[in-house]
């Protein structure tokens, strides 16, 4: 072991209790300071805390001594410390990267909270909150999604707000107007001896450029702007070729990849015959599975840069996190 290390550790037991019961401190250890963000080599006694406060607002005993026998003190704020249990659990307050879903799929994840008109939403995929353009506003949102164990009403922890509809190729209209006129046609066709029939389809969009939709929360004090495993959201940022990046989400957790692929357009099938082709997408590696559907995708720097949305065995589609604040009107 370091002779300075060996030299520090007895100072530090000396005056770990005490250390430990300052209002506000979780941990105490030996690390190199940190000044101005930067890591010096300089060991010192760190505090870990929940919160970092200006020393003003401070009472005069909870300011921790800046040094302990010739030995600096760092204090770093952790936020608070508590055993880890599997994203796929019940999670009060929720924070983004755990199981969520409408009560009528199996599971997606519940990539974070943004804000629109001044009210806060959780942000997820279309196919995660509204069940690929099949929900309607004010749908029961469960966390743990329905997969997981989640129940309907016991742990409802939002409603459904509003999704960007998803176009799929060549896919029967739900329209009812083009339906009736077919079905008055295809009437004529089969009294005046024509084998032909037509049938309403969904013209394909000029292009997809999201999965996405939002959810009112029932009660905010049941969710959490933090990312599992990974903190708060320090901002968005435009996703760069080369870019490394992560995420947390409901089936593999935190992982990490690059994106490999910009301006992408990607054909993604949604089950049976339905196929939607998505534009303007980024692509990485294999860094998901399914139920990761709707996590926040994070740039080194914890910089907000995309929604996760489809992939497979080896490779990963994330929406532009642009589009879906400009579409769905919102922001961080």
């Amino acid at each position: 072991m370091n002779a300075i290390i060996s030299s520090i550790i007895p100072v530090l037991d000396s005056v770990r209790d005490s250390l430990m019961n300052y209002r506000n401190v979780v941990a105490t250890g030996i690390g190199y300071k940190t000044t101005a963000g930067n890591k010096t080599d300089q060991l010192s006694i760190i505090c870990s805390v929940e919160r970092k406060e200006p020393s003003s607002k401070l009472m005069s005993a909870d300011l921790l001594p800046k040094s302990v026998d010739g030995f600096p003190t760092d204090v770093v704020a952790t936020g608070r410390i508590r055993v880890f249990q599997p994203p796929t659990g019940r999670f009060r307050p929720a924070p983004g990267g755990v199981s969520i879903g409408h009560f009528e799929i199996t599971a997606g994840t519940l990539g974070c909270l943004v804000k629109k008109n001044g009210e806060i939403y959780i942000l997820s995929n279309n196919h995660v909150l509204a069940n690929s353009n099949d929900a309607s506003p004010g749908d029961p949102i469960l966390q743990p999604g329905p997969y997981d164990g989640g129940t309907n009403p016991a742990d409802i922890i939002a409603e459904l707000a509003e999704f960007i509809p998803i176009s799929y190729s060549g896919s029967a209209s739900s329209c009812p107007v083009a339906n009736s006129i077919a079905e008055a046609c295809n009437l004529v066709a089969s009294l005046t001896g024509s084998n032909t029939r037509l049938q309403a389809v969904t013209a394909q969009a000029a292009k997809n450029l999201v999965d996405a939709a939002i959810a009112r929360p029932l009660n905010h004090s049941e969710l959490q702007s933090d990312i599992l495993g990974i903190g708060a959201i320090s901002g968005s940022a435009e996703g760069t070729l080369g870019m490394a990046i992560r995420k947390s989400g409901r089936t593999t957790g935190l992982t990490t990849g690059e994106i490999e692929q910009v301006d992408v357009t990607v054909n993604v099938n949604y089950g049976g015959d339905r196929v939607a082709q998505f534009s303007d997408q980024l692509l990485a590696g294999a860094m998901s599975q399914g139920g990761d559907s709707g996590s926040a995708v994070l740039d080194g720097g914890g910089r907000l840069v995309g929604l996760l949305f489809a992939g497979s065995d080896r490779t990963t589609v994330i929406n532009r996190i642009q589009n879906v604040f400009s579409l769905l009107g919102v922001a961080l």
